[in-house]
This record gives structure tokens, C-alpha cells and sequence, in this order.
């Protein structure tokens, strides 16, 4: 080993002058793998361009001499150091060592953070057989890391969604029951005010259940949407005059909105929604006042754009931007920010429901949503909407009529008084798994006048079918059932009998339980449902000649 190392360095170096040397020197600066030399100090003797850029110092490079372990990061430094004494123990290098780069800074200092390599040490070795330092060689492996833990966390969000949406369809089963055996109670005329007042506190604690099965399903992307085609800044400026209300004093609220205004896609009901989750949220973390910004604008992705743990394809996209000036959120706290039941509100009574909610509605609407925090500065979600087509904006669906009122639906008579006893509508083939919303139906059914042929499955169904001298009236028939599900039902009973009106109920999306049927006299009720709603809507489909 030669005395200075400093001022000589490995024998390697040495041997790099005349016609080879220069060759060699070009292919090193040239190679588009980091490459780095360093003496037996693991001072730095050559580094190529490939390296100081993996490091973020393409602008300020490592000196030659220079400790190399300025090119890694702070908290790896004492690992890199532990290689080089490992070769200089005699002990050989390791080929395949995960470490993270010196952080890079971008104008102004602003930290752009650090390249993740995959690091080989290979000792030089002198001629008496002496190690006088290393070839250290960095892959970058960055990409590769980022993709990884963007499809980490979209299994795990799917997989997330799937167990909500599961937990949702069987809740809305019990809520159902719970719904309908009270409405029936309700109805008895000789309900003493107790426990009527009793049984109304029940029915409104099954809404309140219902609500949170909601935002479940929305989160998995399983709940029932009437998207329409709408200006965007319009539905801006109406939710805007709500938000005021909700913001208070402190919180000074502004519109940044591009016109003229780009067309997109959406359920208006679950827009506001979104919107206002996260201007509530915004407001929160501004407990001390604060400005919120709601900006909108457009982007057109030519390839893929990653954006935390989204990847965008090519599309034109409209795009709504909410900021605050509040408290940030810690870094920590970014990568679970949309999961169900995460919440850093728990002492103020955050259930994590609220940014599920609104990730859940984004993406089943196509869309995508993706945020940005410095704890101390604020803030700021980015949703990202396909922009509707000008072709297509002429085609722009009317608003929904409102829905009437279930009150304008006559109750079923108690339990026990049906009408006279006799077939006075038809026959209702009601095909329900659930026990117990299978009896409340088909007590509220016959209750309204309809005879009821009550199968547990849609093979039973089938069998009752076949011992019927007339085809039902009506068949009613939950979608998600063991055997055959709801969709195979109506297509084996509509083999028989074409014309039959269907209703299908089901705790998960319209467009999911109707997938693949066709749509004439065929209507979709979501559960939880009242007694009085599946009576009318039964009613309804079977037209006027099952009137009473």
C-alpha cells in the first residue's frame, strides 16, 4: 500500500495513463451505472457523472478526496463506512447492498428527496495481495422501489375495499331487517307513546348505520351513483355558498376557476360531497383561521404521471385543486391518509370514514386523487376528472326527477288484517337469502294484497316455479345470494317467462348488480330499503292491472 494514499491513491489509478488509460477513462465517465474509486480511507479518487448525479451533485461535485460517504445519505453513511472496513479487513465486498443517496436539492434548496441504489463493493487488491481501497457501483433502483410500493398500497387498498364492501352487504341485510320489522311495529294502532318513541330511537339509529354503510361503500367503489354531465365550475360556485356557512368567520374562502368551464362526468350529490369533506377537513386543520383555495384547471397526459400513490394514464383531465394554509400533515401520515377508519382526529371524534369516503367516490367515478403536505404550510388535494368529450356534451342527461316521498306510499295494512284473504293483485316470487328480510317482505307484501311465493335460493325459486299453474306477476330477487346469485335468477326465470317485471335489491352498486341484464321492466332497489319502498316499487312494476 503506498504511504499517502491521499496523494497517490490504489495502483489502479496508476495503471490509467497513456492510449488504455484514456479509453478506459472515457467508458468510466461515459458508463450509465454510478461508478466510484475510492483509497483505502474511502476517500473519493474518481466518481463518473453517472454517480454524482445518482447523488444530486451533477451541479456540485464530490471533490476528489472527499469522504465518499458524503454521496449517501446521512442515516446509510455508517453503513457504507462498515463495507469499506469489511474490505479492509480482508473480508471481501458484498455485490448487493440496498442504500439511499445524499438528498437532492432543487432551486431555492427545496429538498427533492433521495434516489434509493442498489450498491456493489469490490475491493481492490495490490500485488502483494493488500486491499488499497474499492470500486463501489450504484444501480439505481428508485423507479423500481416506487412502483413496488405504489402496487403494495393498491393491493392493499383493494383488498381494504373488498372487506368493507363485504361487511357493507351484510350490514345493509341487518339494517334492512331491522328497518322493516319497526316499520311494521310502527303501524300497529295500539302502540303505547313509549314504545312508540322506543321504536322510532331504533329506526333512527338503522338510518344512522345506514349512513356509515354508505361511506363503506363508497369507499369500495360499490355504492349507488346517478353521475351526470355537468359544467364544472357550475357545481363549484353551488357548493361554494354552503361552504361559506360551514367555514365560519376565520376561514376566508376563494375561487380560482378556469373559464370557460370544462365538462365532466359525475353524481352532483357526491361531488358536493367530496368537496365539502375536504373543505371540512381544511378547516380543521386552520383551527386559527386561515384561507382555503378551491382552484380549478385542465391537463393533458401524453404517458403516465405518477402522483404519490396514483398512477394517472394519458387522458385530458379537469382538474380541482382545495389548499389550505393549515397545519400540514406529517409525513408519516400521508401513505394511509385514504384508508378506512385512519384518522389523527380521534380526541376530536374522527372516525376515518370522511377521506375514504371521498378517495372512494373519485375513483369509482373514474377519477383520481392525490395529495401534497408541509407540516406548518398547508396542504393541498389534487382530483383529477375526464374531461368530457365535446361530441358528447350535447348528449347531457336531464337532472333526476325528485323522488317522491315514501310518505305518499300507502303503509301496508298490520300484520295479521290483510285485506279480505284474498288474491287480489297477483303473485310476487320474492327470492331473498336473508331470512329475516325475507319474512318482513313477504309480510308487508301479503299485508298490500299480493299472494307470495317466498324462496330461500334461486334453485328453490326454480322448483316453486315449476309446480305454478301461472307465471308470477313479479319477481323480486336479492342479488347476492349463495348458489345462484340474483342476476342468474331473473335470466333463468325470463327464459321461461320473458316479459316478467324484475326488481333487484342488493346492498352494493346499481351498476354492478344489473351488469349484463337488460334494462326493460327492470328496476333496482338498494338496500336498506323500507317495507313501504319495496311495496310501491312492486306495485309500480306490475302496472295497473294488479291495481286494487
Amino acid at each position: 500500500m503506498p504511504a499517502d494514499p491521499q496523494a497517490r491513491g490504489p495502483a489502479l489509478i496508476d495503471r490509467l495513463g497513456g492510449s488504455e488509460g484514456e479509453a478506459w477513462r472515457t467508458l468510466f465517465d461515459q458508463a450509465p451505472t454510478g461508478i466510484v474509486i475510492v483509497d483505502a480511507e474511502g476517500r473519493v479518487l474518481l466518481a463518473n457523472d453517472a454517480a454524482q448525479a445518482l447523488a444530486g451533485r451533477a451541479d456540485d461535485p464530490v471533490p476528489r478526496h472527499a469522504a465518499v460517504t458524503e454521496l449517501f445519505h446521512t442515516e446509510d453513511r455508517e453503513k457504507v463506512a462498515a463495507e469499506l472496513a469489511r474490505i479492509g479487513a480482508g473480508l471481501g465486498g458484498r455485490s448487493a447492498v440496498e442504500l439511499r443517496l445524499a438528498e437532492r436539492q432543487g432551486e431555492g434548496g427545496m429538498p427533492l428527496g433521495c434516489s434509493v441504489a442498489m450498491v456493489a463493493f469490490t475491493p481492490v487488491i495490490e500485488e502483494g495481495g493488500t486491499p488499497s481501497g474499492a470500486v463501489i457501483r450504484l444501480t439505481d433502483i428508485t423507479r423500481h422501489r416506487v412502483i413496488e410500493t405504489q402496487l403494495a398500497q393498491t393491493q392493499k387498498m383493494q383488498a381494504v375495499g373488498q372487506l368493507a364492501g363485504g361487511i357493507a352487504h351484510d350490514f345493509n341485510n341487518l339494517l334492512t331487517a331491522i328497518i322493516a320489522a319497526t316499520d311494521l311495529c310502527l303501524g300497529r294502532d295500539d302502540l303505547a307513546e313509549p314504545l312508540q318513541a322506543d321504536l322510532l330511537h331504533i329506526r333512527r339509529s338503522a338510518e344512522r348505520g345506514a349512513a356509515l354503510v354508505k361511506q363503506l361503500l363508497a369507499f369500495s367503489r360499490r355504492q349507488t351513483l346517478q353521475p351526470r354531465i355537468i359544467r364544472l365550475a357550475d357545481a363549484i360556485e353551488d357548493v361554494a355558498a354552503l361552504l361559506r356557512r360551514l367555514l365560519g368567520q376565520r376561514v376566508a374562502l376563494e375561487l380560482d376557476l378556469e373559464l370557460p368551464s370544462h365538462m365532466i362526468r359525475v353524481d352532483p350529490v357526491q361531488f358536493d360531497q367530496v368537496v365539502v369533506n375536504l373543505a371540512l377537513n381544511a378547516r380543521d386543520a386552520m383551527p386559527q383561521g386561515g384561507r382555503l383555495t378551491i382552484r380549478t384547471s385542465n391537463l393533458t397526459l401524453y404517458r403516465p404521471m405518477v402522483r404519490g400513490q396514483e398512477v394517472i394514464p394519458p387522458g385530458r383531465y379537469a382538474v380541482v385543486e382545495v389548499a389550505d394554509t393549515g397545519i400540514g400533515i406529517a409525513a408519516d401520515d400521508l401513505p394511509r391518509l385514504f384508508e378506512p377508519f385512519f384518522t389523527t382526529k380521534k380526541e376530536a371524534g374522527g372516525t376515518g370514514l370522511g377521506l375514504a369516503t371521498v378517495y372512494g367516490i373519485v375513483r369509482q367515478t373514474d377519477g383520481f386523487i392525490s395529495v401534497e403536505s408541509v407540516p406548518g404550510e398547508g396542504t393541498t388535494f389534487r382530483i383529477y376528472l375526464p374531461i368530457v368529450p365535446h361530441e358528447q356534451t350535447a348528449q347531457r342527461e336531464p337532472p333526476p326527477e325528485p323522488a317522491s316521498s315514501s310518505s305518499a306510499v300507502p303503509a301496508p295494512a298490520p300484520a295479521g288484517k290483510a285485506p279480505d284473504g284474498a288474491v287480489r293483485r297477483g303473485t310476487v316470487l320474492l327470492v331473498e337469502d336473508e331470512d329475516g328480510v325475507r319474512r318482513l317482505s313477504t309480510r308487508a307484501l301479503e299485508n298490500a294484497g299480493w299472494r307470495v311465493l317466498s324462496a330461500p335460493s334461486g334453485e328453490a325459486a326454480l322448483q316453486m316455479l315449476d309446480a305454478e299453474p301461472a307465471p308470477p306477476t313479479v319477481l323480486v330477487s336479492d342479488v347476492v345470494m349463495p348458489g345462484m346469485d340474483g342476476t342468474q335468477v331473473v335470466r333463468a326465470v325470463r327464459a321461461r317467462f320473458p316479459t316478467i317485471p324484475v326488481v333487484l335489491v342488493s346492498g352494493y352498486s346499481e351498476s354492478a348488480a344489473m351488469d349484463g341484464l337488460p334494462d326493460e321492466d327492470l328496476h333496482f332497489l338498494p338496500k336498506p330499503y323500507t317495507l313501504r319502498q319495496l311495496v310501491a316499487q312492486v306495485n309500480t312494476m306490475a302496472g295497473p292491472q294488479a291495481a286494487g
